[in-house]
């Protein structure tokens, strides 16, 4: 086996924290039950210049625990050159994005998180400049197609009127995105989206409240 090159693993705790709508991994409790003979799927961040991606999600069969360490072998074959099959790593418990029990009937259903990928049509200026929620309404989905693993909800949301760093109105740039997209930069409406077709409501920023309007 050639030696391999360098890498790090991704903190799968950290970017669960940073995009908590969007980026899903397993339960603490469930992450602490990993044992030898389990597969575990490792976020792998390549330190040298790679062809097509900078890192991969990789299988790793466990072989070892000790605490909340663990060690395994890679049991994928990557697409980038650089590392092999078999490879023995380290890792940690904040390094498990995936698990694949090795006795699946010894073991509770996962925890099932909800998803928010359903699309929503949003200024950019939101996602992209940090500018806060101010109005959202919900009309009749129209932008999706049939078939869509992610639909269109029909959310329509609208950046605050003003800021400094979003265009007037008429002008800024919409983007058809996941509703966790939006979620992950600004939540403060969240709790609003099982409202139905034809709701709306825009956000008092003195009291932090959204008021239904027509």
């Amino acid at each position: 086996m050639n030696e391999p090159h360098s890498f790090s693993l991704r903190d799968a705790d950290e970017a669960a924290a940073e995009s908590p709508y969007t980026f899903f991994i397993p339960l603490r409790e469930e992450r602490v039950a990993v044992v030898p003979g389990d597969l575990v799927k490792l976020g792998f961040e390549y330190e040298w210049e790679t062809q097509d991606y900078g890192g991969e999600r990789m299988w790793v069969k466990v072989t070892g625990k000790s605490g909340l360490r663990f060690t395994g072998t890679l049991d994928n074959d990557p697409y980038e050159k650089g590392l092999e099959h078999g490879l023995s790593v380290d890792f940690g418990i904040e390094h498990i994005l995936d698990i694949q029990w090795a006795d699946p009937a010894a073991h509770p259903p996962f925890h099932e998180h909800r998803t928010w990928f359903d699309r929503c049509l949003v200024d950019a200026c939101i996602d992209d400049d940090g500018v806060p929620v101010e109005y959202i309404y919900r009309e009749e989905p129209d932008m999706g197609e049939e078939g869509d693993t992610y639909p269109d909800s029909g959310w329509r949301i609208r950046g605050r009127d003003g800021d400094p760093r979003a265009a007037p109105l008429d002008e800024r740039k919409l983007e058809y995105i996941a509703l966790g997209r939006v979620l992950n930069r600004d939540d403060s409406f969240r709790d609003l989206l099982d409202a139905p077709v034809g709701s709306a409501f825009m956000r008092n920023f003195e009291t932090g409240r959204y008021d239904p309007c027509g």
